[in-house]
Order: C-alpha cells, then structure tokens, then sequence
C-alpha cells in the first residue's frame, strides 16, 4: 500500500527527482566543522519550537509580562524546562552561528562561487543577534529593562540617524508599553519571517554550488 502511494505522489510531485537534486549528490569528506550549518538550523527549529509554547501563556505587557514569565516557571507543567531550553538554546544559536561563519572565513569557503552564499549568511547572523537582542527584554524585569536602556542608547549614537534608530526601537524617547510591544513583534514575526526567508535561499544556494571541501596543503 506504501509502495502504490508513494508511487502516486511520485508521478504527480516527482519525489525522486527532488531527492536526487537535494540529497542524492556527491560531497566533499568533511568533519565536524562541516556540521555547524545543520546544528544551527535545529537550533533555529527548537528555538522556534518552544517559542510557539512560550506564546501560549506569556502575555507581552508591562504589568503582566513578568507575572506571566514567573507562572510559566512554578505553575505550568514543564514550563521551566522550555524556558530553559528557549533561553540557552539562543545563546547557543549565537555561539554555533558565529563559530560557523568563522570556520567558513578561515577556509575561505567565501570565496567564488558561493560569494552571494556569504552574503546570506552575514544577514543570517544579523537577523540571529536581532533575535536575541528583541526577546531580552521581553521577561521586562530590571535586567532586561535597563539592559535595552543602554543597547538602545548605544544605537543611538550613530553619526547623523542615531536618534532616529533609538525612537524607532523604543516607539518614543523612552522605554514603554510600546517597546515591549515592537520587540515581541520583532521577535515572533518579522525577524523569524526574515530568518526563514534567508535559510530558503541558503540551502538553496548550497544545494546548487554544494558544499566547500577544507583546503589541503596544496590549495
């Protein structure tokens, strides 16, 4: 039965044809530094993953973001865990992410023909820290406050447009309701929205020119 309905599909999706272009292709002996990209994709998926979770009961609003943040760690079943698994899991999405970048400079995988595979990659990177960087502040304690107080501040001294990238950020001259509620968006829709977009392009880009073998001695 397996058989005759994957048969089906086939004929009308051509599964095999896609198995072949995507997985069934040649490539170079690596190591585990060829894994990084993979590791960091199921970091985006888990992130993605115990966020849905979180949304359930976290409510983005300053009198009741951070009574939300403390029900899902005492009182909701393993709401601790996928906190804890949310909050290092981005850590870790930065550290693998940056490493990986790193790795792929040092072998010079940058160079032609995958420049524009590069290029993806650096906005992955951006959109990865604005991940981090948006769902600090969502618990809205005093660390999380004051702590976007000052990168906000920071992004405001930028020659000639700091001041305008400091109210965009916090939706006025000072941190508010309205703060909370840019970076939660930023945080489950635009940025996510921008993050799957980027890994569409780069898996495909690495599909097509494949996978950047390590240089030997006489590269």
């Amino acid at each position: 039965m397996w058989k005759k309905l994957f048969a089906w599909l086939d004929e009308r999706l051509g599964l095999n044809d896609l198995y072949k272009a995507t997985l069934d292709r040649p490539e170079p002996k690596g190591n585990w530094w060829n894994t990084l990209g993979s590791a960091s994709l199921f970091l985006f998926l888990l992130q993605g993953a115990t966020g849905i979770f979180l949304t359930v009961y976290y409510t983005p609003s300053p009198d009741h973001a951070y009574d939300s943040i403390i029900y899902i760690m005492n009182e909701v079943a393993f709401g601790w865990l996928i906190r804890g698994i949310h909050h290092w899991g981005s850590t870790l999405m930065v550290i693998v992410v940056f490493v990986h970048m790193l790795r792929v400079f040092i072998t010079a995988s940058y160079k032609y023909p995958r420049e524009l595979t590069w290029i993806v990659g650096c906005g992955l990177l951006l959109c990865t820290l604005g991940m981090g960087f948006t769902g600090y502040l969502l618990p809205w304690n005093q660390r999380a406050y004051w702590a976007t107080t000052v990168a906000t501040e920071i992004a405001g001294a930028v020659p000639f447009i700091g001041d305008f990238i400091t109210k965009v950020l916090r939706g006025g001259t000072d941190l508010s309701a309205l703060t909370l509620s840019r970076f939660f968006s930023a945080h489950i829709w635009m940025l996510p929205a921008m993050l799957v977009g980027l890994i569409g392009i780069h898996l495909f880009l690495i599909i097509k020119h494949g996978e950047s073998a390590f240089p030997d001695q006489d590269d």
